[in-house]
């Protein structure tokens, strides 16, 4: 893989995202060299291509991946006839949101001073991609090498927390303080001390006057619980932060997704048993009827026992169209009330 790292940077950079490319996301683990071949390129932490889409994966160069800590995949084969995966960011914008946010994380750790101007400009980006989409999901930190996934962790939980800002009607300005707050949640964790990461970030947050304090109290409060079991202060729900709430839902969403290879209905799931608990039972609502329960690409099964595979979401998230795979007929189940989706399905 070293070896062909300059030439796949060379030659695949103009092509990132290949237009009309079918494709879907899957675990690295399920890769299959006989069937798929890899449909967007593999980044490294300063974005240069360490595969280059169209080509097939090595089993020795899955090991090497797998050492890097990347987790997921965007594969082409013949399931993935006429899924474009439009419900996520594009990659390049995904990767340049990445690479603000390190610059800030470098800078706090450096103790220089922020990016502001770069920080305030992603933000006022990250709000309007959320504004102007009706679906919108993440690509998996895990997509890309250990060094950069907190960078990835910090950009998909504020388009995570940006939906649910969206769905509670805040205005743009409140959005753009849920977009830098989340941001900066975990900011604490860059910073020597043995005080709890939510303190640590607290304690910079609010010495930065070009920011919101209620961007410090989304670091200090994202890990608190709506029954007070939480850390650092065992606040309950009432004393919570909304903006700190909305984050502490995204964020453990986001860890589940890319850190715990969790599926996204499942994800939900875990999320809505913790609803009243760790989390408000309203916003908990408001996130289940946002977020996409099963990503264009996943294969399900249905409840008249066949096999599908979800190929797009238009508005309802958890009643996205199928495709079943043995006639290879496209139905919307929210035309179709009676018929469910009742787990994934294994090819």
């Amino acid at each position: 893989m070293a070896n062909e790292k300059k030439h796949d940077y060379t030659v695949c950079m103009g092509d990132v995202e290949r237009s009309g490319v079918c494709l879907r996301l899957i675990l690295l683990e399920d890769y299959d060299e006989r069937t798929m071949e890899l449909a967007r390129p593999i980044y490294d932490r300063h974005r240069r291509v360490l595969l280059a889409a169209g080509r097939k994966i090595h089993p020795k160069y899955v090991e090497r991946l797998k050492q890097m800590d990347i987790r997921y995949v965007f594969v082409e084969d013949a399931v993935s006839e006429g899924i474009t995966l439009e419900e996520l960011l594009d990659m390049p914008s995904w990767m340049d949101a990445i690479k603000v946010v390190q610059q800030s994380f470098d800078a706090v750790r450096k103790r220089e001073q922020l990016p502001l101007r770069l920080l305030f400009k992603l933000a006022v980006k990250l709000v309007d991609e959320v504004k102007k989409r009706k679906v919108l999901a993440i690509i998996p930190a895990t997509s890309l090498e250990v060094e950069a996934q907190p960078y990835a962790h910090a950009v998909n939980v504020a388009l995570l927390a940006l939906q649910l800002g969206k769905k509670l009607h805040l205005n743009d300005l409140q959005l753009r303080d849920v977009a830098l707050g989340s941001l900066f949640h975990d900011i604490g964790k860059e910073i020597e001390g043995e005080a709890h990461h939510t303190v640590k970030g607290f304690e910079y947050l609010r010495k930065e006057r070009e920011l919101s304090l209620l961007c410090a109290h989304m670091a200090y409060q994202h890990h608190e619980h709506a029954d007070g079991s939480g850390t650092p202060r065992g606040l309950k729900e009432t004393s919570i932060h909304l903006y700190a709430q909305i984050c502490a839902i995204a964020n453990e969403y986001e860890n589940l997704i890319s850190a715990e290879f969790v599926p996204p209905h499942e994800a939900l799931e875990i999320i809505m048993a913790r609803s009243g608990i760790r989390y408000s039972q309203q916003l908990v609502r408001l996130f289940v009827e946002t977020i996409p329960a099963y990503l264009p690409g996943t294969m399900v099964k249905m409840s008249d026992g066949r096999n599908a595979i979800v190929t797009k979401i238009v508005e309802h998230m958890q009643r996205p169209s199928v495709r079943y795979t043995d006639t290879r007929e496209e139905i919307a189940l929210a035309d179709h009330p009676s018929l469910l989706i009742v787990g994934q399905a294994i090819l």
